[in-house]
């Protein structure tokens, strides 16, 4: 971390989790837990369907709502999807953009995360844009390489004034389900790649502002050592976002 320029923000994803009544009873256990907390923002990035108990039951905290997902339009004759509009209007504020299992099974591309971001920012909403590299990538060495790309084309259109803005979240897709894991040292190597092709885009100034998460498997036990490597500023956090207390333990490792 490197609270100087950027800010730390740690941001649940609790995916296909929780009906509205659980969401409300989560955000009531998590709420005290997190009370002092600091030095970070905290995002809970739940169902749409919570997103309106969420919200309420957030008021008042230091805990924000986000979405798991947006439609790139504004509006339209797209069944079953979402504009960044209506996102805001219920008084959302960050929304999770290009997710490995989005990619995977709902097969969205480069170029689909790209107007989605264009769209978020112009619904006022912060983007989570997520990267990373599958299992054969990472073999050939290739990680820099395919990230660089999904990282420029996600923001083509960009401009410098809404970087800081932008969130990127780093997926080490090849750790998902192999029995392999990252260590902090080769998670900060691709944050502090992406950095370095945000420094190429936009300048040192404008890419030392953004926020890189590491979206690996972060928990109670790894993150303090996670967050202490320089390019990583948080985490979007999967199934530990799911209990209050494990939660918690993260959101206290990000305010030390």
């Amino acid at each position: 971390m490197n609270r100087r320029y950027r800010k730390t923000v740690i941001a649940g994803n609790w995916k296909m989790n929780k009906t509205a009544t659980e969401a409300r009873a989560l955000i009531e256990e998590l709420k005290p837990l997190v009370a002092k907390a600091k030095w970070c923002d905290i995002v809970l990035c739940v169902p749409f369907v919570d997103i309106p108990a969420a919200i309420k039951a957030a008021k008042g905290s230091k805990i924000a709502v986000g979405a798991q997902n947006m439609h790139f339009e504004k509006s339209g004759a797209y069944t079953g999807e979402i504009s960044g509009e209506m996102l805001t209007a219920l008084g959302v504020k960050y929304v999770i953009i290009g997710h490995s299992e989005r990619r995977q099974y709902f097969s969205e591309t480069d170029e689909t995360v790209n107007r989605k971001v264009l769209r978020a920012l112009e619904a006022g909403l912060r983007p989570i844009v997520c990267v990373g590299e599958s299992i054969e990538q990472r073999d050939r060495n290739v990680t820099l390489d395919h990230i660089r790309i999904q990282v420029k084309i996600a923001l083509k259109g960009v401009a410098a004034k809404d970087l800081k803005k932008v969130i990127f979240a780093y997926e080490p897709i090849w750790a998902i389900g192999t029995g392999r894991t990252a260590t902090s040292a080769q998670a900060n190597e691709v944050c502090e790649g992406i950095r370095a092709c945000l420094r190429e885009l936009y300048g040192a100034r404008a890419a030392r502002s953004v926020t890189i998460q590491y979206g690996g498997s972060m928990n109670a036990k790894n993150a303090m050592e996670l967050l202490a490597q320089a390019d990583i500023d948080g985490g979007l956090i999967g199934g530990a976002s799911l209990k209050a207390g494990d939660f918690s333990l993260i959101v206290d490792a990000a305010n030390q």
